[in-house]
């Protein structure tokens, strides 16, 4: 009998936090310090990343701070994750600004808080690993049709346009408005939005460590400043920034409303999770750790929570944060609980100065990250891989472009198990072999009347009528059959009924049949659908069951 793989059993450490594992190893002053440097790298990328999410997604861009401070600092210690940097990310907006729309702000924050409470349940039922199964060509797909779409909501901002009404959300629409604007197009706006895109460009060309971000807003708030552009700021748009947190607050819930975003909720936690364990699969392959899914699961469901209570948006793990965290040298989740302090001191000192920050440079920003978030290279090469991939990831990124992001991402999901379910079953293989003179090369020795099937593959519900057609091709009336159980990995009941019409047939004919070479979790499958004595004989291997037949044996019940 073949050996079969031990599933993996769950550690002992499974929902134990990575700050607990780290201050196990013992926690010294040069890891504060590595920490507290890599803490405020990271806060000086996330400080103007996480206004520019906020106002994208139709809030306003203290929002984004409160979820930055209040859901970074919870998931940095709470999470699976060593190095994970939460807070708001650039895949949700196009998802926010749509609930912010239908819903309101209040709306978003309950579906915030039913978010966080679907991930907490995914992450305690350990379904983590299942998010994990979304295929490549979905996730490429609608990363870079968020990206398309956060690159169309920023074109207002860039060139500095005035709609006569508010901004449409389905994009062909949002694009007809915009062209009918054209006309109030502001040089001054646009030209900040350039100068952005080119310092924010270059230092990464030049110099790559130094907060390419922060310094483009710096300097585009100073020029508009001293030469009194007429360009839109956050103080004129949103009247500045408050100093202090809010204080916590559940939003207001009722059993209709619940209801009626439980959609959106679910989708914000699908997302999140998506994102959130890519996240943290990346920090692993940077660093050479190894995440815990289904802690980061429940510590990004308290995160929202957390982010639902102080009046902040929707957060997960970031990519491009927490590798920014793991290159400036952090040493374990204080850093990602630095940050979120960082954040906030930022807030409780220097909040006026955000004021001059002119809008259109904030939108160059997200320019950036949604050129970043296309994945190109990744595109392409799905494209050019298989027409199978292609038809997944096209249709996924058209869905999430010109219908929804839930959407895109379910039809994907489906198409992608369906494009899989095809190849497996295009895979499985049924060799028919006789007796020796007719097949000279044969390794083993048989006799006229006997005919072995051997079965190669996945024997599943996809495979099964092909592979019942192969079984009842044979016309002839045999001695015995043998079906090669040796290459099948796995069965499921529909190949068990597929085997049970064969075996009528032959029963019908009174033509034994042996099945050999099947692993313990096949054999099992099979019998507990009721495939065995007297209808079937189990026997240990090929030579031993055409023995048997010579001699006109049959197997004891320790065969079986």
């Amino acid at each position: 009998m073949s050996e079969t793989l031990q599933p993996i059993k769950p550690s002992r450490d499974e929902f134990t936090p990575k700050l607990v594992t780290a201050m196990r190893e013992g926690y010294t002053l040069d890891g504060l310090r590595r920490d507290a440097i890599a803490g405020l790298t990271v806060a000086i990328v996330a400080l103007p990343l996480s206004m520019a999410i906020a106002i994208a997604s139709h809030a306003s861009p203290e929002k984004g701070l409160y979820t930055a401070i209040a859901a970074g600092f919870v998931i940095s210690a709470f999470g699976g994750s060593r190095f994970q940097i939460g807070g708001p990310a650039g895949a949700f907006i196009v998802l926010l600004a749509s609930i912010i729309d239908r819903h309101g702000f209040d709306g978003l924050l309950l579906v915030t808080l039913m978010a966080g409470l679907i991930l907490l349940g995914v992450g305690l039922l350990r379904l983590g690993t299942y998010i994990k199964y979304v295929p490549h060509p979905v996730t490429v797909g609608f990363t870079a049709g968020i990206a398309v779409i956060i690159f169309v909501s920023q074109i207002k901002e860039l060139l500095g346009l005035k709609l006569p009404g508010a901004e449409p959300g389905e994009i062909v629409e949002k694009l007809e408005a915009l062209w009918q604007s054209l006309p109030s197009f502001n040089s001054a706006a646009a030209g900040i939005a350039l100068l952005s895109v080119g310092i924010i460009v270059a230092l990464r060309k030049f110099r790559p460590h130094w907060p390419g971000f922060l310094i483009a807003v710096a300097i585009a708030s100073l020029l508009a400043f001293a030469l009194q552009l007429n360009v839109e700021t956050i103080a004129t748009r949103f009247g500045g920034i408050p100093r202090t947190l809010p204080f916590p607050a559940l939003p207001a819930i009722t059993f209709d409303k619940i209801i009626l975003l439980l959609p959106d909720a679910m989708a914000v936690a699908l997302l999140g999770g998506i994102e959130s364990l890519l996240s943290a699969v990346v920090a692993d392959s940077m660093s050479g750790r190894r995440h815990r899914s289904n802690m980061e699961l429940v510590a990004q469901g308290l995160a929202n929570i957390a982010s639902s209570v102080f009046g902040g948006i929707t957060a997960t793990g970031t990519i491009a944060r927490t590798a920014t965290n793991v290159r400036a040298g952090a040493h374990g989740p204080v850093a990602g609980m630095l940050h979120a302090g960082f954040i906030l001191l930022f807030m409780l000192i220097a909040a006026p100065l955000a004021g001059y920050i002119p809008l259109s440079a904030l939108a160059a920003i997200l320019v950036v990250v949604a050129w970043n978030m296309a994945e190109r290279v990744e595109f392409k090469l799905l494209l050019m891989n298989s027409k199978a991939d292609a038809v997944v990831l096209l249709a996924t990124f058209l869905l999430v472009i010109f219908v929804d992001l839930p959407t895109g991402i379910v039809v994907g999901v489906v198409l992608g198990c369906l494009m899989f379910m095809h190849r497996m079953a295009e895979a499985i293989d049924v060799e028919t072999h006789h007796h020796a003179s007719e097949e000279p090369e044969t390794e083993y020795k048989t006799e006229p009347g006997i005919i072995i099937h051997r079965i190669s593959g996945a024997f599943f519900f996809g495979a099964a009528s092909a592979v019942a057609a192969t079984l009842e091709r044979i016309n002839e009336v045999p001695k015995a059959f043998i079906l090669d159980f040796t290459q099948v990995p796995f069965v499921d009941s529909s190949a068990a009924h597929a085997l049970h019409g064969f075996l009528n047939k032959v029963a019908k004919q009174g033509v034994p049949v042996y099945f050999t070479g099947a692993s313990l979790h096949v054999r099992r499958e099979l019998i507990r659908n009721g495939i065995k004595k007297p209808d079937v004989r189990y026997g240990q291997s090929i030579e031993s069951c055409i023995a048997a037949i010579k001699q006109g044996l049959d197997f004891d019940s320790s065969d079986e």
